[in-house]
């Protein structure tokens, strides 16, 4: 059966009124979520990960996709309007859109960034319906050696690459990858470093470290570290852009969104480097009197392109999450703690062993878009309205929510001291600059990683030169190598040129 025929049985689950209920649910609090600074899309997941103990896989599946893309929506009002992102994503359009809003143009970089979101997210999700599938059928190829190269590749970017400090990353790559270990191994049986807890023979669960790292610990970050929200704004002019905006925006997003395609495909992970390659692009293509907006009135490119790139960033992140089972930032790898939770492991089977599931997801992507650009516009004002929710009720509400879910999921108490030690742990890393999606990452594909090691070196009659014999293992591992050696030759070179 063709794509498309796949994709129409895809809209016919999507479209049912319950799946089409929670969509919107998860359109109206990710944008929410993107509004509020701070909690971002992650945390979000992270706090409503025990409903997969509840509801169907593919309607919490859509539930969770609609957070995810709805924050990136809701980030870019309070960038805006109060030079206050909400995700780290829209730190760039903070930088010419609060500049706009200031010059009295706060309506049309609303629109740009609503628009472009849209454009770009539509864009991207043709990309994941046309792609996902051919990449899933090349996967299938693939052996024990070539997956764990793959996963060693998604170690090293998410640790070393996305991180401020690659010892910090790979410290927290290797705290993920002990936290894996622990419980039965999967191969032999034998219980490994559970200490004689007998709720830690199972292993620690995804679920609790993921609400642990994002909700308990920025709950606690911002009651102990931050300040009061920021209650300035911008006076909001109507939502709306002239032909002259539309003329320089069009082109602007579609190169922010072939920028950020690429990136979310591969197992780079983080929306912050295509958003500001966008944006450096749409300042050196800006002429004349359009350049010299750049960093005083505010301009409109530089709104519309990392806008465009972020979303489609975002959006492209699925094709490597379901066809690989490799996450590319924190929230994709909740949403693979996720499908965990339902026993379904995303890789190149998803698409034939849980056709139903990926359709509809791909499916509510496209019904998604529209909610968001129906959503946002009209409704700028409400949303920003959300900033004037108190700090202490906020954070105390991320907390009990937290605490009920995690409770709520083996009525364990030992859940709830894990729960607040892995917080604690958390608010530690925050404090100290160390990155948690390396973590997860590690947690969640360290035990897949060891398996498809062992089951490697078993072809490879125990040698470990199985890795080098196989071209396509051998190419990654060539590429793992780059990312790590190229960043500290180019370091050096421009220390010794100084």
């Amino acid at each position: 059966m063709d794509v498309w025929n796949l994709l129409l049985q895809g809209f016919a689950t999507a479209g049912t009124p319950v799946n089409l209920l929670w969509a919107f649910v998860g359109c109206a609090l990710g944008t929410a979520v993107g509004v509020l600074p701070g909690i971002g899309p992650a945390t979000a997941v992270a706090m409503l990960l025990p409903i997969t103990t509840q509801v169907e896989a593919t309607a919490s599946m859509i539930f969770f996709a609609g957070i995810y893309y709805g924050a990136m929506y809701g980030g870019s009002t309070t960038s805006i309007l109060l030079n206050t992102p909400g995700e780290t994503a829209t730190m760039v359009t903070a930088m010419e859109g609060n500049k706009m809003a200031k010059s009295g143009r706060a309506g049309a970089a609303l629109a740009t960034a609503a628009i472009g979101s849209f454009v770009a997210g539509s864009i991207a999700t043709v990309l994941v319906t046309l792609f996902a599938p051919v990449v899933a059928e090349f996967a299938v190829k693939l052996g024990p050696p070539e997956y764990f190269m793959l996963m060693v590749l998604a170690f090293t970017t998410v640790s070393a690459v996305l991180g401020k400090s690659t010892v910090r990353g790979l410290t927290a790559l290797f705290i993920g990858l002990a936290l894996g270990l622990v419980g039965m191994d999967q191969i032999t049986g034998q219980v490994r470093y559970a200490a004689g807890v007998p709720e830690l023979l199972d292993g620690v669960e995804i679920v609790l470290v993921a609400v642990g790292l994002f909700a308990v610990a920025e709950a606690m970050h911002a009651v102990m570290f931050e300040g009061r929200v920021i209650d300035t704004e911008n006076r909001l002019t109507r939502v709306s852009m002239t032909l002259s905006d539309w003329k320089r925006s069009l082109p602007a997003w579609l190169r922010g969104t072939a920028i950020g395609a690429p990136f979310g495909c591969i197992p780079a992970g983080g929306t912050e480097i295509p958003t500001f390659l966008s944006y450096a692009a749409e300042k050196k293509l800006a002429k004349g009197a359009h350049k010299e907006e750049f960093g005083t009135r505010g301009a409109i490119e530089g709104v519309a392109g990392p806008e465009a790139a972020n979303n489609a960033t975002v959006t492209a992140a699925m094709i490597p999450l379901l066809t690989l089972g490799i996450p590319t930032s924190n929230t994709t790898a909740i949403l693979l703690g996720a499908f965990q939770n339902y026993g379904i492991q995303p890789g190149p089977q998803l698409f034939t062993s849980s056709a139903t599931l990926v359709w509809a997801l791909i499916a509510s992507l496209y019904i998604g878009n529209v909610m968001l650009l129906v959503l946002n516009l009209p409704l700028v004002g409400l949303w920003v309205k959300l900033l004037k929710v108190p700090k202490p009720q906020l954070y105390a509400g991320i907390m009990i929510f937290a605490t009920v879910g995690v409770y709520g999921m083996r009525q364990s108490a030992f859940d709830l001291y894990l729960l607040y030690a892995i917080g604690i742990l958390g608010l530690i890393m925050r404090r100290f600059d160390f990155p948690t999606a390396p973590v997860l990452v590690g947690m969640i594909l360290g035990p897949l990683a060891e398996a498809q090691m062992r089951n490697a070196i078993s072809i490879g009659e125990g040698s470990a030169m199985i890795f080098l014999q196989r071209p396509m293992s051998l190419s990654i591992l060539l590429v793992v190598l780059l990312i790590l050696i190229v960043p500290r030759v180019l370091k050096w070179r421009t220390e010794r040129l100084r």
